[in-house]
């Protein structure tokens, strides 16, 4: 038995989901690999070594895997994972986008959006925009998963030493699509996915420059800040903070949803908080059916005098 994880990186650090896959991925029976693709990664190499857990890093390091695109990597994890017995991702956008490829050329099925594992052939994953999950049990040679982060701990460091880092002298060229760019949005607030707290608006708001409100709140707090779908489609936010089925998956410590009446869409990427407090006009909404704490009222009178409080 033997784990191949994949690597999420910028060619400098390893992706906070990767770590939280890297923990999932430590539930499975065998040692794991993990595999760094990129461009001058040894950084990101060295720090996935001091991971608990990992047994051995392999760093597949060329120009032709620069931006880590699906194209011809899906192609490199094909061509050395047929000796693992799991293949292993987290959900993320590069995840969903990546191993479905590989489960096609190795012709095995996807086990996507995984949020428990119970046996190395057996895992549960939420369906029905997540009123219902499903223990779906594979006997394919090679299981390949993606993970969602929110259900799963961080892996932590080791306590001393290194695995062992090999290099992979495998060159496949992506002569079907071509790298255009990359936005980032950067940000003094936590990351969405791996905040302890988040506060989102949603379509109660009115505007965009309403939505300041939900910004005060949020730095008072150290929150990150979230949306619904509502809100994103309306251009109030950009669409890389949506909540949601579509959106990001989130477990925070604490989920303050403001102006959102609670959509079965919305409700899926958020409902495994720890605590939910729900701000809307409307006591029938939705959200007050899975919210710890609600409170009935005006936003534009409740958020003032709570920006005021904290």
């Amino acid at each position: 038995m033997a784990v191949l994880l994949i690597a999420e990186h910028d060619n400098q650090v390893l992706g906070h989901d990767t770590l939280k896959a890297m923990g999932a991925a430590g539930s499975l029976s065998g040692g794991i690999d993990v595999l760094v693709a990129g461009v001058h990664c040894q950084k990101v190499a060295e720090q996935a070594s001091r991971i608990a857990g990992v047994q051995r890093v392999l760093v597949a390091d060329s120009t032709v895997y620069e931006h880590q695109l699906a194209e011809n990597l899906s192609a490199l994890v094909a061509e050395i994972g047929g000796k693992y017995t799991h293949i292993v991702a987290a959900s993320t956008t590069f995840g969903k986008n990546l191993l479905p490829r590989v489960a096609a050329l190795l012709d095995v099925g996807m086990l996507s959006d995984v949020i428990a594992i119970e046996s190395d052939d057996t895992v549960v994953r939420p369906i029905y925009a997540g009123n219902a999950l499903a223990r779906v049990k594979s006997n394919d040679a090679v299981k390949i998963l993606t993970v969602r982060g929110s259900a799963f701990d961080t892996a932590s460091e080791r306590s001393e030493g290194m695995a062992e880092i090999a290099s992979l002298d495998i060159e496949i060229a992506n002569d079907v699509s071509r790298f255009a760019g990359r936005e980032s949005a950067n940000s003094a607030r936590p990351e969405l996915s791996a905040a302890r707290i988040v506060v989102s608006g949603g379509r109660g708001l009115g505007n965009k420059e309403n939505f300041a409100l939900i910004e005060k709140l949020a730095d008072k707090l150290g929150a990150a800040i979230g949306a619904s779908r509502a809100a994103v489609d309306a251009g109030f936010v950009s669409n890389d903070l949506q909540v949601g089925q579509t959106g990001k998956i989130v477990a925070p410590d604490l989920y303050i949803a403001v102006g959102i009446s609670g959509a079965i869409q919305h409700l899926a990427g958020m409902k495994d908080s720890k605590v939910i407090v729900a701000i809307n006009s409307d006591p029938e909404a939705p959200i007050f059916d899975i919210a710890d704490y609600g409170l009935v009222g005006d936003l534009f009178e409740i958020l003032p005098q709570l920006i005021d409080a904290v």
